[in-house]
């Protein structure tokens, strides 16, 4: 299951223009329960959540958990793992796809569909999208994804890094950004209630939103290979954790954002040492 997590996806979009302390708690707030109506960011109990320190030592294992190499602080780490133990812990969720060949686990009605009733997949990773069109739609994914953020909180992970926000952007124009922002604080508000700190993954254009959305702290591939990494600063300050997947895109975040920044270089499979082609640098 861990190849189909392997998520290195290039950046779309133009980079939009773009200071924090160390270890920071921050207020995140959970709406009233089906009260509030569902374009409000999460609002109900306050709840103090840790955030990554900046400029820490990090590592993206979400292709297989092995060892933190040593000075590594923050680990991102598959639903399916457990946290390494001492560190701070992201916990990847697969949160607005189906992972590839699992659309059998989601309700038919959940996977995005065109006019032709064919199911939409992304066609880099041959994932099903999931419809978020309905609040009633948005609310049933939300409560399956929920599951897995609860038991990244009951593992003891500190975070959560839920993939592919921008879903939208790959769905032939069926979604939108508006609705996947509606859908991303259901998540938010589930976290935030558990404890846990949300990164936003990529999707530099929706960082200036992140306030509303409920999203703490950053997750950007590639940023400097696209010259992103200032669009996540801008809204995030150094709260912002880095990987490259080329030398040129390795070259441009170091020199730029190396002292500031986590910043990592793996191989794009995300694989674990000892497999072909395991690569895993730092600035």
């Amino acid at each position: 299951m861990h190849a189909d997590r392997r998520r290195p996806y290039r950046a779309l979009g133009v980079a939009m223009a773009g200071a924090a302390l160390l270890l920071t708690a921050v207020q995140a707030y959970s709406s009233p329960a089906s009260a509030a109506p569902e374009h409000q960011p999460p609002r109900e109990q306050a709840q103090d959540v840790e955030l990554p320190t900046p400029h820490a030592g990090f590592d993206y294992q979400i292709g297989g958990a092995y060892t933190p190499p040593d000075g590594v602080g923050i680990v991102s780490r598959d639903h399916s793992d457990e946290p390494a133990p001492g560190l701070y812990n992201v916990c990847y969720v697969n949160a607005f796809q189906a992972q590839r060949g699992a659309e059998g686990d989601w309700p038919s009605d959940l996977l995005l569909k065109d006019a032709s009733g064919e199911i939409v997949y992304d066609g880099d990773w041959k994932e099903a999208l999931l419809d978020l069109r309905t609040e009633k739609k948005r609310e049933r994914i939300a409560d399956k994804v929920g599951k897995w953020i609860d038991s990244c909180a009951d593992k003891g992970y500190q975070a959560i890094e839920p993939d592919n926000f921008d879903s939208y952007e790959r769905s032939k124009k069926l979604l939108t950004a508006t609705q996947a922002q509606k859908y991303i604080r259901l998540l938010s508000k589930r976290a935030h209630a558990a404890g846990l700190a949300v990164g936003q993954k990529n999707t530099s254009q929706l960082a200036g939103a992140h306030e509303k959305n409920g999203l703490d702290f950053a997750i950007a591939e590639e940023c400097g290979e696209w010259k992103e990494c200032g669009s996540y600063t801008k809204a995030f300050g150094d709260h912002v954790l880095v990987i490259e997947y080329t030398d040129a895109g390795m070259a441009t975040a170091c020199s730029r954002w190396g002292d500031q920044l986590s910043v990592v270089r793996r191989d794009r499979d995300v694989s674990v040492p000892g497999e072909d082609g395991y690569v895993r640098e730092t600035c």
